[in-house]
């Protein structure tokens, strides 16, 4: 079945959205990002409450929309974004869970593949695959800022599951996992994003933060858990441009 011919969960016009996002899973942390980081931020569409902005970052257009939560959300707007707005590359940024010792919350994560035990890319387009590469180009350039900002940057395969993490028993779905297959975190949207991404030959990849983790008690402070989520903003940010 073909596409419709307009957007259904993003209503602006063709020109509103910038060739480049970043997606964060909440739309009030869309809000938060245009408002603190971009200049001449405007809110260029809010259908469901799901907001996008449109603004500028050290003079570069840059839009920051939201997701949602799961995959299913997620693959609605990427789908939407590269099919009827001809965004050229996406940069999630989100949250995640921890499962690996060598990771401490609040540390900051790039995906170097997506793993996922969904049936997503089948039911998507009849593709048999549960692993997704995100694109060379982002990484590098995120590997490389990273250094210059002097931020550690966990490099390794992060798992995308249909469930929230910290509800289910996660060392039930690790054990399902392949032996060859090894994440350091676990989160919902990833792998829907790189999929898509990678049916319209477009760039993507996955920049998440630590929040939480089997490993250790360590709950953040609302200031510490900006600041964290900042740092990462920061990353994306200049690593789109």
């Amino acid at each position: 079945m073909e596409p419709q011919e307009y957007p259904i969960h993003i209503k602006c016009k063709k020109n509103d959205i910038a060739p480049s996002v970043l997606m964060p899973g909440d739309p009030l942390r869309a809000k938060y990002i245009a408002e603190k980081f971009l200049k001449n931020a405007r809110l260029v569409t809010s259908v469901r409450n799901m907001f996008g902005y449109t603004g500028t970052y050290k003079g570069k257009r840059v839009t920051i929309m939201g997701s949602g939560m799961g995959m299913p959300s997620m693959s609605i707007y990427a789908f939407e974004l590269f099919y009827f707005f001809n965004v050229e590359k996406v940069i999630r940024i989100g949250t995640c869970g921890v499962v690996s010792k060598d990771i401490n919350v609040p540390e900051l994560i790039l995906a170097k593949d997506v793993y996922s035990l969904s049936n997503f890319a089948y039911i998507y387009d009849g593709t048999k695959t549960h692993l997704e590469k995100p694109s060379k180009k982002l990484n590098k350039k995120i590997i490389e800022n990273a250094k210059k900002q002097n931020k550690t940057l966990h490099i390794g395969t992060v798992l995308t599951c249909d469930q929230f993490g910290p509800y289910i028993d996660m060392d039930r779905v690790l054990k399902k996992i392949p032996k060859d297959v090894h994440p350091i975190a676990e989160e919902m949207e990833a792998y829907a994003l790189l999929h898509v991404a990678k049916v319209f030959n477009k760039e993507a990849t996955a920049i998440v933060t630590a929040v939480d983790s089997k490993f250790s008690d360590v709950v953040l402070p609302i200031e510490d858990r900006e600041k964290s989520l900042d740092d990462m903003i920061l990353l994306a940010l200049d690593s789109i441009i």
